[in-house]
């Protein structure tokens, strides 16, 4: 039995590699603690690089809480599996999605699973998923520093690097700083961090107030030296667009938010580029 399972995994292990060598760079978003936005953040980057006419896959390891799936309107249609593969959901010609939201399960069943079952999931959407060549794959992991990401990290040779979201107010900061040396200390490249919520542009006279204060994660990229990216102002777009199932920055591409969405993917390609 014990050697069935070794070969079983040295299996995976292998059709991983042979998935993951037809992708170009591979991208996982963490933040530090939840309800920072690092969800809408992964979907916006991939839609933007879809956009910029890369070919990108973005799968959803956030299994207690896929939002992917709504976010992108895809939440009525489901993943195919066929010849011990998974056929992906396509969102456009340029971009196609994974998520434990998609399998059909009952999406008010909360999945309560331990580690070993969870990483399980994560190697067989590494190994099964049929992405073909990609650009990019965007991996949006849960909050915290758990089994989703380490076993995403662990699993995926040559990842590109992470990039960190933030809010600016002290008590996300402390959180996002463990993210930063959480990928330091498994060799990952920190991308950047990215200061999401700073700022509030108010939808009826422009101005900007400051709710969750701003430039902590700024102050965090300095003191931990790692890239900051850029932040992104709250509109309250953002969140109806979440709620329909539409990007913000294909919503609203002249908002400040999408504006500063822009400027942050421009050099997180720049990044990727130049680790080839």
């Amino acid at each position: 039995m014990e050697k069935t399972k070794e070969n079983t995994y040295e299996n995976q292990t292998s059709a991983i590699k042979e998935r993951m060598s037809k992708i170009k760079h591979s991208i996982i978003v963490m933040s530090g603690k939840g309800g920072v936005g690092k969800t809408s953040v992964a979907v916006n980057l991939a839609w933007l690089l879809a956009e910029n006419g890369k070919k990108v896959g973005i799968m959803d390891i956030d299994l207690h809480g896929p939002n992917i799936a709504k976010m992108l309107g895809i939440e009525k249609k489901f993943l195919i599996g066929r010849d011990n593969n998974i056929e992906p959901v396509k969102v456009t010609d340029n971009l196609s999605a994974v998520s434990i939201a998609l399998s059909g399960s009952n999406p008010d069943q909360p999945i309560i699973w331990r580690g070993p079952m969870k990483a399980g999931v994560i190697r067989q959407f590494l190994s099964e998923v049929l992405w073909g060549e990609l650009d990019y794959l965007v991996i949006d992991a849960p909050p915290g520093t758990g089994d989703e990401p380490l076993s995403a990290i662990q699993s995926i040779p040559g990842l590109t690097g992470a990039v960190i979201v933030t809010t600016p107010q002290d008590v996300a900061i402390l959180d996002s700083r463990k993210s930063v040396l959480f990928a330091y200390q498994l060799n990952i490249p920190v991308i950047g961090i990215i200061e999401n919520m700073s700022g509030f542009i108010c939808p009826h006279c422009g101005k900007e107030s400051e709710p969750f204060k701003k430039g902590g994660g700024e102050k965090a990229a300095k003191d931990l030296n790692a890239p900051f990216l850029g932040r992104i102002p709250f509109e309250p777009e953002i969140v109806y667009c979440g709620d329909n199932g539409t990007p913000f920055s294909a919503h609203v591409k002249n908002s400040v938010s999408a504006k500063a969405f822009n400027g942050i993917v421009s050099k997180i390609e720049a990044f990727s580029e130049g680790q080839k």
